[in-house]
């Protein structure tokens, strides 16, 4: 491993590459995405892959960089162009598939770690997830070595062998914040906890229904947590004892996940605690993992549902707006898992008061869970079980927990287009 005085440092490095896979979410390396897109010019065309990252994104600007998101965050979404910048629809459990078979060309990993130990054993902390696959097939890994990565615990403990260049550049990492959960949030989340019992293995995202949710567990017993990802809002739950992981099958006693979003708070609170594990999403979102453990519960979101059950969730109409992420892996994982249960959870209606329960998807939209894997949808109206139904008995149910504005509108549309 040899030590780079700075990020400039490593731009002749990158000439003539074939591409760049970099980490993202809150492990994002900021400095060196910024440092690539100032030098744009000296790189001449290159590739990107990643999922969705953080910051300003400033390589997007620039027009010899073409980007290819597994996952479109919020500062991609205005430049998608299905051309320069671009979205490759994957499970989240199979792009490490993709990038250890060379289906994608890159071969220059940037990474972003915690200091050494005194073996020489660095962490990739928040974000391990597919880097692992990334790593290992990347013939250059490039590491930011920051104080601020928390130290985690589990298949991100990665060799200094295995890292070829390092820049020590300290600073914060990027923090996502919660806001104040809306009345509309709380209705839904006390719908989505009247489903999980006590002992139940829960999967959750980030965002305000996951908040919600985790809101009123606070007198459940011994939940257990196996998921994607998760973000502050986990955190009172364990210091309670109400998440304890005891009944878990695999992985008891231990929160296990790819990564982790949230603030310094959240940092702090898993660096070197070993009573979370981050691990390689291949195996994390494995649906023959995640039914091992009892009663999973599958914790996902939507854009829209039609009136037969497909889901709608990664954009609107032909627009992306995120990606399929893990969803499916879960949804499935849940359904065959004792006693589990897969949930969609989302407002009835859009900012703009559309309804999000439609007739049909709009046009365009992609379905992210099929009707075949759908069990539950939850709005604040109520819960519509959807497991073992007929079209007609779908369609009934979901009208039922659509907003009262717009029922009339969903019946007569069903009764004369679809029967």
């Amino acid at each position: 491993m040899k030590k780079l005085n700075n990020f400039d440092e490593m731009v002749p490095l990158l000439k003539d590459s074939l591409g760049v896979f970099v980490q993202g979410a809150s492990a994002t390396p900021v400095r060196a995405l910024e440092c690539l897109a100032k030098h744009g010019d000296e790189l001449g065309e290159l590739n990107f892959y990643h999922l969705h990252i953080h910051g300003d994104a400033p390589h997007v600007h620039v027009p010899n960089f073409k980007i290819i998101n597994f996952f479109v965050g919020k500062n991609m979404r205005p430049y998608i162009d299905y051309n320069r910048i671009d979205y490759l629809p994957c499970f989240l459990s199979e792009i490490p598939k993709l990038l250890e078979a060379g289906d994608l060309k890159f071969d220059v990993a940037i990474i972003q770690v915690s200091p050494p130990d005194e073996h020489g054993y660095f962490s990739l902390g928040v974000s391990v997830d597919v880097v692992l696959s990334a790593i290992k097939h990347a013939k250059m890994v490039i590491a930011q070595v920051n104080r601020y990565m928390p130290r985690t615990f589990g298949d991100g403990i990665i060799h200094q062998d295995q890292i070829d260049y390092c820049i020590e550049h300290h600073e914060e990492l990027e923090e996502v914040h919660s806001h104040k959960l809306t009345e509309i949030e709380l209705e839904i989340g006390k719908n989505v906890a009247s489903l999980i019992p006590n002992g139940a293995t829960l999967q959750m995202g980030i965002g305000a229904i996951p908040d919600a949710v985790l809101n009123f567990l606070g007198e459940h017993k011994n939940l257990g947590v196996h998921t994607e990802m998760f973000s502050n809002s986990l955190i009172p739950l364990i210091e309670r004892g109400v998440v304890n992981n005891k009944e878990k099958k695999i992985h008891p006693n231990k929160t296990v996940s790819g990564f982790a979003m949230g603030d310094k708070k959240l940092f702090d609170y898993i660096d070197n605690n070993p009573a979370f594990n981050f691990l390689n999403i291949a195996y994390v979102n494995h649906p023959n993992v995640i039914k091992r453990n009892p009663q999973v519960m599958a914790i996902n979101s939507a854009v829209e549902v039609d009136l037969t059950g497909q889901v709608c969730a990664d954009s609107i109409g032909s627009r992306i707006i995120s990606g399929v992420g893990g969803q499916m892996d879960f949804m499935r994982g849940a359904f065959l898992s004792p006693g589990g249960k897969a949930m969609i959870a989302m407002p009835s209606v859009t900012n703009k008061g559309l309804s999000r329960i439609s007739t049909t998807l709009n046009l365009g939209a992609g379905v992210v869970t099929t009707r075949q894997h759908v069990e539950y949808i939850i709005t604040e109206y109520g819960i519509a079980n959807l497991r073992g139904k007929t079209m007609n008995e779908r369609a009934q149910s979901l009208i039922n927990i659509a907003h009262p504005d717009h029922r009339a509108q969903l019946t007569d549309s069903w009764n004369k287009i679809l029967r």
